[in-house]
């Protein structure tokens, strides 16, 4: 074989393999995602909510089950505010609040063990009907499916034909409702009220149909619900009007699943159950509750260190507007919340005192809820909009802080150069004109032409000012007051002047003071004698 056919069987030199181009597969960049991460945490609640007698059976119960310790304190909760009746009450201005509660149980189905959550409770409170029938609330568990339902097993007594039926005296009862979403389909039926009962229920008021055929009523109710449902049947069922209209927001929500797998789940030992039971009745006693037990008897209050508490908190967290319309609509009820479970916990304490214990112990449940309030009803993209209206407001509050009184565009011109969209400056100043209290204030100027301009400032700064500009001294007490309004110059035209002129009024002494002798109320007319208010028993 000649060399030159040597050359062809070997292939191209390596010179020529140089100087060829070289194919390159080109390297794709990597995938931009600007969708949100809306993968969260579950909510993890705190031990501090499992606090006392209610711990103690919390820990019982999940010892050796699966069931979430969290949701057997949930269930607890519910059982022993039914038991403690209508006796220990709690004023709050002119509403006495007793210990009455709603748990929501939310979690998968299958992986939440809601059924499991509250059987060492239903042990419990037979154990406790078996020993002291007596101080035993009733229990119903068969569901509810409409108001007159509800009612008749609490009732007042009523007329069947020529018969008399006696009236059920206590009115105590854990309804335990494994399925929410039958409770949530019978709202959405023509006619049914019974969201409105229930609201009624959270609220202790009579339930008394203002109908002249249904005489079947049911006088101071103390009921408790314990309720179950799974995220998804929670989302697709609930109706829009039921997370405005107050419904909603009487129940305490809380995400609870199984914390571990045992194939063998063993029943709490039966000497544990009677002890607890022991517990039990030892709080119904001393709440002097049972079928003749006198409503609003056992006034129960804060401690000094307690009430600072309270204090700090209503005035700051439980008060915090912060997370966007629809989590502060579910949560909005969170205050009174708080204060019927640090009531329990001190009643279950044997002690009509609450402690500063009592109250961590409840805000530790109002911040469980919370975060499962935002965790069911809420995303991540939710949360980061939120995220990014309190930074806006933020930025605009500062901004009001340096620069006093400002318009709209100088809003968007020299706080955020022209950066930040108009939708989220609106949804910022929205927050701050509706803050409790509002953090700002909008006026209108129409003195000059064409359209009114809109001056924005804080309210701290126009309170401040309105202060600043009131007769000092004995000129507060004078009997003559002043009133601004604004006239137009005869013979010009109103957007090119006008002036401002000082009305002084002459008035009688009697319009102005109140004799704290003769009138109890701001609002009374002169002369008249309010009439006292009846406190709301709730």
């Amino acid at each position: 074989m000649t060399p030159a056919e040597l050359n062809a069987l070997a292939g191209p030199l390596d010179e020529d393999i140089a100087a060829r181009p070289v194919k390159r597969t080109p390297v794709m960049p990597p995938l931009e995602d600007d969708t949100p991460d809306n993968h969260r945490n579950a909510p993890r609640p705190s031990p501090a909510c499992l606090y006392g007698l209610v711990g103690e059976i919390a820990r019982a119960g999940s010892e050796t089950t699966e069931a979430n310790p969290y949701a057997i304190a949930a269930n607890a909760m519910a059982y022993l505010s039914c038991a403690v009746g209508r006796a220990p009450f709690m004023p709050v201005g002119n509403t006495w609040h007793h210990a009455r509660l709603f748990p929501q149980h939310i979690g998968r189905s299958g992986e939440g063990r809601k059924g499991d959550s509250v059987s060492l409770m239903k042990r419990i409170a037979y154990l406790v009907r078996e020993i002291e029938p007596d101080l035993s609330p009733q229990i119903h568990a068969g569901g509810l499916s409409s108001r007159e339902g509800l009612v008749f097993l609490i009732h007042d007594g009523y007329r069947e034909g020529k018969e008399e039926i006696p009236p059920i005296d206590d009115k105590r009862l854990w309804v335990i409702e494994s399925e929410f979403v039958n409770i949530l389909h019978q709202g959405k039926r023509d006619g049914n009220t019974l969201s409105a009962a229930l609201r009624d229920c959270w609220d202790g008021v009579s339930l008394k149909p203002a109908t002249k055929s249904n005489r079947l009523w049911a006088s101071d109710p103390h009921v408790c619900l314990s309720v179950a449902i799974t995220p998804s049947e929670l989302l697709a069922s609930v109706a829009s009007r039921d997370l405005t209209n107050g419904f909603m927001n009487r129940f305490l929500p809380y995400y609870a699943e199984r914390t571990r797998m045992l194939p063998f789940p063993k029943a709490t030992p039966k000497a544990e159950v009677e002890r607890l039971a022991g517990r039990v009745i030892d709080v119904i006693k001393h709440c002097s509750a049972g079928p003749l037990a006198k409503g609003d008897s056992m006034r129960v209050e804060l401690s000094p260190a307690a009430a600072d508490r309270w204090r700090v908190l209503y005035m700051g967290e439980l008060n915090d507007r912060s997370h966007g319309e629809r989590i502060n609509g579910l949560i909005e009820r969170r205050a009174p919340m708080l204060l019927r479970m640090a009531m329990l916990f001190a009643l279950c304490d044997l002690t009509t005192t609450v402690e500063v214990a009592h109250i961590d112990a409840a805000l530790a449940w109002v911040r469980y809820s919370i975060e499962t309030v935002k965790f069911v009803f809420g995303s991540a993209q939710d949360e980061h909009e939120v995220r990014e209206t309190n930074e806006t407001a933020q930025k605009i509050v500062a901004f009001l802080t340096a620069n006093q009184r400002v318009t709209r565009k100088q809003i968007t011109v020299d706080c955020f150069k022209g950066h930040e969209n108009k939708t989220r400056i609106d949804a910022a100043l929205d927050e701050l004109l509706t803050a409790v209290p509002p953090r700002i204030v909008v006026e209108e100027d129409r003195s000059g032409p064409g359209r009114p301009t809109k001056f924005y400032e804080l309210t701290a700064n126009k309170a401040n000012k309105a202060k600043n500009e009131q007769p000092r001294g004995f000129a507060a007490d004078s009997s003559r007051r002043e009133r601004s309004e604004q006239s137009e110059v005869t013979g010009q035209r109103a957007e090119e002047s006008s002036q401002v002129r000082i009305v002084r009024e002459q008035v009688k002494a009697s319009e102005t003071r109140m004799d704290a002798g003769t009138s109890h109320s701001s609002h009374s007319s002169p002369g008249e004698v309010a009439q006292p208010v009846k406190a709301t028993r709730l």
